[in-house]
C-alpha cells in the first residue's frame, strides 16, 4: 500500500513504473523471436555493443538514443558481412564484433565526462528515467508493437523454417535484419531500466518462460510481454522499496519466473514430469 500510496504521489516513480512496463513488453515480443531464432548470442552482442555509441553521444552532448542505434546497426551489419562473405561462422563473427565494440565502448567511458550517466547506462537505474526517456520509450514500444503486428505471419515462417520462407518469395535477409534493427531500438530503450550489462535477460528469460508453456507462436508473444511487464514491476517495486539498482532486480525476478516454469510447467516442468512418470509407474504396478 506505501508503494501504492507513493506511486500517485511522485512524478519520477509513475515515470520509472509507465516505462519499465513498456520495456517489459518491448523485450518480450522481441525476444520471442529471438529465441525462437537461436539468436540470444546475437541479443546479448547488441546490447554491449551499443556502448560506444552511448559514450560517444554523452561526449557530444546528445542523446544517447542516435550513437546507440548507429552502434547497434553497424554491429547487425558488421556481423552480417562477415559471416556472409568469409568462411568464418556466425557465432565467431559476433564475438569478432562484439568484442571489438564492447571493448572500444570501455576506452570511450573512461574519456566521457559523465561517469555518473554512464554507470547508470551500464547498470540501470529506472528511478531516474527523464520524461523524455519515457517518451522515448513509448514511442519505441509503439513502433516495434506496429511493426510485429503487420508482419507477424512473415515472421512467423521465417522464424521456424526459412527455406521455406525463402520458396514462399519471403525476403528472408530482409527480414532478419529487420529483426536486428528492431532489436537494437528495444536495446536502447531498456538501456535506463536495465542497463546494457543485464538488457539480455529481460529479452530472453521472459520468452524462454513462454517457450516452456506453450506451442503457439502467438500466445507465447503475449505470455513473454506480460512475464517481461510482470518481471519489470517486481523490480521496480523492490528496487524501489530497498534503494538497489533496478537492472539486477529485474533480472532476478525473470530468473525466478523463468525457474517456476522449470519445474512446475504443465507439459515441460521438471517436477510435474517426474510426478506424472511416477504416476503411470504406479498405474502399472496396481494393474499387474
Amino acid at each position: 500500500m506505501e508503494f501504492i500510496q507513493d506511486l500517485m504521489t511522485y512524478g519520477f516513480l509513475q515515470k520509472a513504473f509507465i516505462t519499465s512496463i513498456m520495456v517489459g513488453i518491448i523485450c518480450g515480443v522481441i525476444g520471442s523471436f529471438i529465441v525462437l531464432r537461436g539468436m540470444a548470442l546475437m541479443g546479448d552482442a547488441i546490447s554491449h555493443a551499443v556502448l560506444p555509441g552511448v559514450a560517444i553521444s554523452y561526449m557530444l552532448g546528445i542523446n544517447y538514443f542516435y550513437g546507440a542505434v548507429l552502434t547497434g546497426v553497424l554491429t547487425a551489419f558488421g556481423i552480417g558481412a562477415i559471416s556472409q562473405n568469409s568462411r568464418i561462422k556466425n557465432d565467431s563473427s559476433i564475438g569478432i564484433v562484439f568484442s571489438a565494440f564492447f571493448a572500444l565502448g570501455i576506452i570511450l567511458i573512461t574519456q566521457a565526462r559523465s561517469a555518473t550517466d554512464l554507470t547508470q547506462i551500464l547498470f540501470g537505474n529506472v528511478l531516474s528515467v527523464r520524461t523524455s526517456d519515457m517518451w522515448l520509450t513509448l514511442i519505441i514500444g509503439a513502433v516495434v508493437i506496429l511493426v510485429v503486428a503487420m508482419f507477424f505471419k512473415e515472421l512467423l515462417v521465417s522464424s521456424f523454417d526459412e527455406t521455406m520462407a525463402a520458396a514462399y518469395g519471403l525476403k528472408t535477409r530482409l527480414i532478419h535484419y529487420s529483426i536486428m534493427f528492431l532489436l537494437t531500438l528495444v536495446t536502447v530503450a531498456s538501456l535506463q531500466t536495465v542497463g546494457v550489462i543485464l538488457v539480455v535477460s529481460l529479452l530472453i528469460t521472459p520468452a524462454s518462460t513462454a517457450y516452456l508453456l506453450t506451442n503457439r507462436l502467438s500466445v507465447m508473444v503475449f505470455l513473454a510481454a506480460f512475464f517481461g511487464a510482470l518481471s519489470s514491476i517486481v523490480g521496480l517495486y523492490f528496487s524501489f522499496l530497498y534503494n538497489m539498482p533496478s537492472g539486477p532486480v529485474i533480472a532476478l525476478a525473470t530468473t525466478a519466473l523463468f525457474v517456476l516454469a522449470f519445474l512446475f510447467s504443465p507439459k515441460q516442468g521438471i517436477v510435474v514430469s517426474k510426478f506424472r512418470s511416477m504416476s503411470k509407474r504406479k498405474a502399472i504396478a496396481t494393474n499387474n
